[in-house]
């Protein structure tokens, strides 16, 4: 069946089952290889994407489920690496391997959009997603440095 979803602010069509999760017809349907694939449970974050601007794991979100609501992936942050998370990310020297990131900038983006000037307490109930290389610390700063709030050294 036909559906016709909007991801980063297009409109697309993907002409898949209805149980079909999002993260699949975001990645081999629409070519938007960003979000990652983690545990398929929807535990780890990898595949976090924003539906209305909050955060919904992708591989537990059925394309029948999206309905009208728009839908945000790494993509749609920025293209140059500009974003104000992506340039924290990079100060902060959050990313070790790497395979988490997506999901956890897309993560934080919802944060700040919700909590502008967040505090730890925040960011920890926010930032549910899981990175193996444990760079925890490095994305609280990297959050509060988005934010513009102080960051205490590394």
């Amino acid at each position: 069946m036909p559906y016709s979803i909007s991801v980063n602010r297009h409109m697309r069509q993907a002409d898949v089952e209805a149980d079909t999760p999002l993260l699949w017809v975001l990645r081999d349907t629409l070519g938007l290889t960003g979000t990652k694939f983690g545990c398929g449970a929807g535990l780890c974050g990898a595949c976090t994407v924003q539906l209305d601007g909050q955060v919904a794991r992708s591989c537990t979100v059925p394309i029948s489920a999206v309905g009208a609501a728009r839908v945000a992936t790494i993509e749609a942050l920025s293209p140059d690496r500009s974003h104000r998370l992506q340039q924290a990310w990079i100060a902060e020297q959050v990313p070790q391997c790497g395979y988490c990131q997506s999901g956890m900038l897309m993560a934080a983006d919802a944060l700040l959009k919700a909590t502008p000037q967040p505090s730890d307490a925040d960011i920890d109930a926010a930032m549910t997603n899981l990175c193996r290389c444990g760079t925890y610390n490095r994305v609280r700063r990297a959050i509060k440095r988005a934010a513009g709030l102080p960051v205490e050294a590394a």
